[in-house]
């Protein structure tokens, strides 16, 4: 379900990244070895909250392991809340492969399309407020910005049911190979300012995948557009109105949506990618290529509390919460997708969130429907590696924080698969 999609199609391989832009560049070099750095680290931390506040099948610190024990990750940390309480929280991995600094759980990080969520919520707001419907056509507020606006709606935007090409998916989005993930390192994109009508001007140069309403396919076009909309309606920026509505009445203080700054404040996870004279840092980077796709940075308890907000009733009245959970199918029979959320099974039935990353960084944040109970995962993919467990660690941890216990081999094949599907038609290993 990674939405921000960064990496190739998986035919390509992990040096298939789709850079997000081909936004990267400026890294600094870490002199320590990858695989020193890694072999050093701290076995992990694990913390319960008493024992009936541990989580029914223990907690998942040996899944938080598997991320990093093949190098695929430098870092993993996940938070697990139950009515309001934090019932369970651990750490894998290096923080810093310079300095050997271990992983705080507390830390903030990029959670690429996680931000979406957020996005519809506003979005919602304002069809509560009677500002739009849902089913009025882009072409009324965004006159002549998308062909064929006329016959995509609001709703089409939201579910991924446009049709509009992924702007993600046009080439100059990737590397192929190690000399093209060195020019993104090092070369000068990382910094590069992007203006949501750029983004939606390279995706509507493509043809589109279908017919509105007529398929489903994961496009971060949809999104940018979704901003543009809530800018167009209000006066004010897509990130202005999420803070003012959702995360200052929440006290989501951890959480932010930097436009185009191209650092993270306070304790956080470093994000590497793998060259052949070592790891570069590769932390700061401009997101402005996620727009309102992917732009924001939180912590795993300031996600959890927006989750137990959001599916818990606080956000939305009843008619615009039962249009939130109203999903269409994405095609691999395993996950459905709502307005801005989807839903899974790891093993014990529907459950319902997001996921997303950038490079370098990867975000799972998933709950149950009534938002009584969710995790936030972090995890620091170690970009030019391979991939291949990644999506399995990721539906183990979410098993067993969950369900109560590791996933059913069966059950994590077909999470996987709905993973897979909810990156879209291309089959992109993306944006976790």
């Amino acid at each position: 379900m990674a939405f921000l999609q960064t990496r190739a199609p998986r035919g390509r391989g992990r040096l298939g990244i789709r850079l997000a832009a081909a936004a990267l560049a400026g890294a600094s070099i870490v002199t320590l070895a990858p695989a020193a750095a890694m072999a050093a680290a701290p076995a992990g931390t694990s913390e319960a909250f008493g024992a009936e506040a541990r989580p029914r099948g223990g907690d998942a610190q040996a899944e938080l392991q598997a991320f990093i024990a093949d190098g695929s990750s430098t870092a993993a940390f996940a938070e697990v809340r139950q009515n309001g309480r934090r019932v369970w929280r651990g750490a894998a991995g290096t923080s810093d492969l310079a300095t050997g600094q271990p992983v705080r759980p507390d830390g903030r990080f990029r959670i690429g399309s996680v931000t979406k969520p957020f996005v519809s919520t506003v979005v919602l707001q304002l069809v509560a407020e009677r500002k739009l419907r849902l089913d009025d056509p882009v072409e009324r507020y965004l006159p002549g910005l998308v062909p064929n606006g006329g016959a995509i709606s609001v709703r089409h935007l939201l579910n991924h049911t446009s049709g509009l090409f992924d702007y993600l998916e046009d080439p100059q989005f990737f590397y192929r190979d190690e000399a093209s993930l060195r020019d993104w390192v090092h070369g000068s994109s990382r910094w590069q300012d992007y203006r949501p009508e750029q983004l939606v001007a390279v995706g509507v140069a493509h043809p589109p995948y279908f017919a509105p309403g007529q398929g489903w396919h994961y496009s971060n076009t949809n999104y940018v557009l979704a901003g543009m909309l809530i800018r167009k309606l209000t006066g004010k920026s897509w990130q202005s109105e999420v803070e003012r509505r959702i995360v200052r009445p929440l006290h989501l203080d951890d959480t932010t949506f930097p436009g185009s700054g191209t650092g993270v404040r306070g304790p956080h996870t470093h994000a590497y990618a793998k060259l052949a004279e070592g790891p570069a840092d590769i932390t700061r980077l401009n997101t402005t290529v996620a727009d309102a796709a992917g732009n924001g940075i939180s912590t795993a308890a300031d996600l959890n509390r927006f989750h137990a907000a959001l599916f818990g009733g606080k956000l939305l009245r009843p008619a615009e919460q039962a249009e939130l959970k109203r999903t269409v199918p994405t095609g691999s029979g395993h996950s459905f997708y709502g307005l801005g959320v989807a839903q899974a099974d790891f093993g014990c039935g529907p459950l319902w969130g997001h996921d997303g990353g950038l490079p370098g960084w990867g975000t799972l944040l998933f709950g149950t429907a009534d938002g009584k109970r969710q995790v936030a995962l972090s995890y620091n993919p170690y970009e030019g590696t391979d991939p291949s467990g990644i999506d399995t660690a990721v539906v183990n941890v979410a098993a067993k924080t969950l369900c109560g216990s590791s996933a059913p081999a069966g059950a994590v094949a077909d999470a996987t698969a709905g993973l897979s599907a909810l990156r879209g038609a291309s089959g992109a290993a993306a944006a976790r």
